[in-house]
């Protein structure tokens, strides 16, 4: 029997997810650094976040025995160590406070955490629903 996701864990996950995303974008829209930074920061981040979650998805097809190309899961595996390598160069050269680096870095990494548990529990979801 698949069990449902609790709320509380479903709430918390979606909780991290905007929280994550609300600082990011609010530092980003508050920052004085120029427009086309601000628009690295945010590509960087919208990857991120397509590929984190690509990487949860392709994880959990294996592992329930859905057929998963080894390029698509290599690519998945790629581009989220992309992202956060891409946003570590960013920080790194950036004239910002190193408070605010770090801001950036704990804003992205919980967003990217918010997405893989939303999309995990949207998942299990749908399977237990389907079971009942």
């Amino acid at each position: 029997m698949k069990q449902k996701t609790s709320i509380a864990f479903v709430a918390l996950s979606w909780l991290a997810l905007v929280i994550g995303l609300a600082g990011y974008i609010i530092g980003l829209v508050n920052a004085t650094m120029q427009l086309n930074e601000k628009g690295y920061y945010f590509t960087v981040l919208m990857f991120g976040l397509f590929a984190a979650v690509s990487v949860q998805k392709s994880v959990r097809d294996k592992a329930e025995g859905i057929p998963v190309t080894d390029l698509y899961f290599g690519l998945s595996w790629f581009a989220t160590l992309l992202s956060i390598v891409l946003l570590i160069v960013g920080l790194w050269n950036a004239t910002l406070l190193l408070s605010e680096k770090g801001f950036y870095a704990f804003a992205f990494i919980l967003a990217l955490f918010g997405a893989i548990a939303v999309q995990k529990n949207t998942r299990d979801n749908l399977n237990a629903s389907k079971t009942e």
